[in-house]
């Protein structure tokens, strides 16, 4: 069974919201998240990872722009 993590997404429109991912073999989660929007993949939002030890937490997904 893999382990999970719960990162929040910052920025875009789905701001404020927390996603669970699969940790790699070497406990780290994808390098990007496609957040859906309401059509699906015609909406999807792009995220990329980052640390973020400012706030006391591994990682975080920061908005990068439309998938398409």
């Amino acid at each position: 069974m893999a382990s999970t993590v719960q990162i929040p997404l910052v920025g875009g429109t789905a701001d404020g919201e927390t996603i669970t991912v699969e940790l790699d073999d070497n406990g780290r989660p994808p390098l990007t998240h496609h957040h859906l929007g309401p059509e699906g993949l015609a909406e999807a939002q792009i995220y990329e990872l980052e640390s973020d030890d400012r706030a006391g937490r591994p990682w975080i997904y920061t908005w990068r722009g439309p998938a398409v």
